[in-house]
């Protein structure tokens, strides 16, 4: 096999799988069920997963010019990417059955979303980062307007379109200052240069510039305004994959960007995303106190867990990319959970969107109670769920890096954090319910949604009870990245090669 093929096996099946589903319908019936192209994407998500499998057994792999590469650290987050797809497509197989007649569209979007977060994850060329991002956004925003005749889902997709093309701009522009600055846009070429530029004010600025970019992306204060309103607006299933899949992308790239890319100016950027924490943790958590609709809410609750994974960046580069890459798998698996169970319960027509609205649900669905219970613990930090852990390993490393006052604000905030989520489960459980609630028009869970939450479930289980071998994971992607970093600046610069080979033994 070429290696140029091995190195985008995922994303070539998920391709094929897309470019198939919209030539397939077409040729369906007007009317007729699209869960047949449902299966078809499931089908194509699960070989995404067995092909990244595939890929880890050979180490290493450089590509297009070395312009992809593919090791532990990319697979972990194609790994990420799939699953929330998965679960994302095992729940949305009912949702948009008999509202939609375009249904296909949606399956083959998620793909080709899909396709281009991992992109972005294996891309060590920003160009080639870029494309990624196009691809990815692209998908995102038509996403985001897919319940036509819905007002609220058109402003949805126009702001989360207009504001996200600002930001593709920041991005871009920092790029080609990078470019300005080092001579190259390859995130090597680009740690070696900044070793011999003459105009480090530039290139810092270029960093800058990158990082606004990236913090819309995973929604970090105060680049968040967004957020709110396009999680209000869009499909349920949508603000699943859209608040998990695309921000574990993101936070890869940013990953490479600032440890492998800019390691010279670490104390630099460090304050920076110092910053970007304390203020994503506060600003999420304090925002989502005052939110009544449980998806504005959790979009608050979502800055705030970008700044709890940013906190990790603080940390020595080890402990830092471990502990964020364990954090972004454990917040994608609960909370792409959490918006599976509000796909259940709020229906096409999101029958339940204020806190009062699940108002005896515990009596109703207990099942679905107490998933979203577990989730909603989870995303508190409550001992055994990967919650917790993700937490602890992101404190810890943040306090081993001497950031022992920005691990206090995160667990200050993690406080009052429990506030809203436990009005929730209040919600849920404490009050009685009324036959007038809207929670008596559920339907019954399909099994397909119901292997998807299973399946978030338990990850979300295992990460939090049995974490050695996510962390053991975590460790390995992070010390591949630095390996391979190491490997780079032997090849650029052969006088400090031995320096590398010390550090690598360590």
């Amino acid at each position: 096999m070429s290696p140029n093929v091995l190195a985008l096996l995922p994303e070539i099946i998920l391709t094929l799988a897309g470019v198939f589903i919209m030539l397939a319908e077409p040729c369906l019936k007007a009317g007729s069920s699209r869960k047949p192209l449902g299966w078809l994407a499931i089908a194509g998500t699960v070989g995404s997963i067995v092909a990244s499998w595939y890929q880890i057994q050979f180490g290493t792999l450089h590509a297009f010019s070395g312009t992809i590469q593919v090791d532990a650290f990319s697979v972990l987050f194609h790994f990420v990417i799939a699953s929330v797809v998965l679960v994302t497509l095992l729940g949305s197989l009912d949702y948009f059955e008999g509202n939609a007649s375009h249904t296909g569209e949606y399956f083959a979007l998620s793909l080709f979303g899909a396709v281009g977060m991992m992109l972005m994850t294996c891309s060590v060329e920003l160009l080639m980062v870029f494309v990624g991002l196009e691809i990815s956004s692209i998908s995102t925003y038509i996403m985001c307007g897919f319940r036509k005749g819905h007002a609220t889902g058109s402003e949805s997709s126009i702001k989360y379109f207009l504001l996200g093309s600002f930001a593709t701009a920041f991005f871009l522009y920092g790029v080609a200052l990078a470019f300005g600055a080092t001579g190259s846009t390859n995130i090597y070429a680009i740690a070696h240069g900044l070793e011999t530029t003459t105009t480090p004010a530039l290139a810092f600025t270029a960093l800058a510039l990158i990082l606004i970019g990236l913090g819309f992306k995973v929604s970090a204060a105060p680049f968040h305004v967004w957020t709110p309103d396009v999680y209000q607006g869009a499909p349920a299933p949508v603000v699943g994959l859209m608040s998990t899949a695309p921000k574990a992308a993101a936070f890869a790239v940013l990953l490479r960007i600032t440890f492998t890319g800019f390691p010279t100016y670490q104390h630099r950027w460090a304050i920076l995303l110092w910053v970007l924490a304390a203020l994503s943790m506060t600003i999420g958590n304090l925002g989502a106190l005052m939110q009544r609709d449980v998806k504005r809410m959790l979009a608050y609750s979502s800055i705030a867990h970008a700044g709890y994974i940013m906190v990790a960046f603080t940390a020595f580069p080890f402990d830092g990319i471990a502990a964020a890459c364990f954090y972004t798998a454990t917040y994608a698996a609960m909370n792409v959970g959490a918006f599976a169970v509000i796909t259940q319960i709020a229906g096409y027509d999101e029958r339940a969107r204020s806190i009062d609205d699940f108002t005896g649900l515990g009596q109703k669905r207990p099942y679905l109670a107490a998933l979203l219970s577990f989730f909603l613990l989870s995303l508190i930090g409550i001992p055994f769920t990967g919650g917790f852990f993700g937490k602890f390993y992101v404190f810890s490393a943040a306090i081993h890096g001497g950031n022992v006052w920005l691990a206090v604000i995160g667990l200050l905030n993690s406080g009052v954090a429990c506030f809203y989520y436990l009005r929730l489960l209040a919600a849920v459980y404490t009050r009685p319910g009324s036959e007038s609630t809207r929670l008596n028009q559920l339907r019954r869970i399909s099994v397909p949604a119901a292997i998807g939450l299973a399946l978030a479930a338990v990850a979300t289980g295992v990460m939090g009870i049995l974490p050695n071998g996510a962390v053991s994971f975590a460790e390995y992607a992070s010390h591949s990245t630095l390996i391979e970093q190491g490997r780079q600046e032997c090849a650029a610069s052969p006088d400090s090669c031995h320096l590398q080979l010390d550090f690598d033994v360590k």
